[in-house]
């Protein structure tokens, strides 16, 4: 049976899911096909339903909840850190600026209206959200993976870690991504998923130097750096990732019930949210 495994061309997910690019573990007979996009488009994706096994934001979820759960391992979590606004120059608010988002279904979005409901945003692509706040075409960016460490080489200035703020206010990690599996490949072909989700990272994060190795190929703007490659992976690819843990799934509940409180999220939360909890 052919599994598409869809997710983002980065150096988390690379480091992750490497045993099982590289056919380092028993894949219980499934045929793994993987596939790089990044995820805004991985969130649009599974509002289709394309793939059997898809990485997405959070805030997406919801809206993908009738096809898809969870899995128990994959999740990237911020443990007092997460996606950071910057700027060319210290804000003295954010209400009323225009700022650069990587899209609108991401997590960062979520968490940044949450944090200031009042603001204009402009979707730009990740990748190019530091130029745009250079260029000077918004006020300020919202930038996410390796960006949040890299942004700093730009002389750009921190406004606020919403990680770091999720975690003062709520006394939580902040979830983020996570991978999730279609509920319509059954009982059987769900638990085997979970097993090898769990085995890729914890094969992972034995074999931390080999994959490194092979997630650097993948750091876009570190610039081939291994110490900051290897900060950014320890970052979102860590225990919380094994398992996301009693408090991790807290976090996960409560942070899509704020969403939705607050009129961000215009999907029902279901109960259910982990396919462990469903199968």
């Amino acid at each position: 049976m052919r599994i598409r495994i869809a997710h983002s061309p980065d150096s988390d997910d690379a480091f992750m899911f490497y045993p099982l690019v590289k056919g380092l573990i028993d894949t219980e007979g499934l045929e793994i096909e993987h596939v790089l996009a990044d995820i805004e488009t991985l969130n649009r994706e599974a509002l289709k339903g394309t793939y059997e096994v898809s990485a997405i934001s959070f805030h997406a979820y919801p809206y993908v909840a009738d096809k898809y759960a969870v899995l128990p391992s994959g999740g990237s979590i911020g443990e007092g850190y997460g996606p950071i606004v910057v700027a060319r120059e210290e804000l003295g608010t954010l209400k009323g600026k225009k700022i650069a988002v990587p899209g609108e279904l991401t997590t960062a979005f979520l968490t940044l209206k949450l944090y200031e409901p009042d603001f204009e945003h402009v979707v730009i692509p990740f990748d190019r959200i530091i130029q745009a706040v250079l260029e000077g075409k918004v006020d300020a960016g919202l930038v996410i993976h390796e960006g949040q460490l890299s942004y700093k080489d730009y002389g750009l200035k921190k406004i606020v870690d919403l990680g770091e703020w999720w975690k003062e206010k709520y006394g939580l990690p902040l979830p983020l991504g996570c991978n999730v599996v279609r509920k319509d490949l059954g009982r059987e072909v769900v638990k085997k998923i979970e097993r090898l989700m769990r085995e890729s990272v914890e094969y992972a994060l034995k074999e931390r130097k080999r994959a490194l190795e092979y997630a650097i190929n993948y750091a876009r703007d570190l610039s081939e750096d291994l110490e900051r490659t290897q900060k950014f992976v320890s970052m979102y690819v860590n225990e919380r990732t094994v398992d996301y843990g009693e408090d991790g799934r807290e976090a996960v509940r409560l942070l899509l019930r704020l969403g939705k409180e607050r009129g961000i999220i215009k999907a029902e939360i279901p109960e259910k949210i982990f396919s462990d909890e469903l199968f």
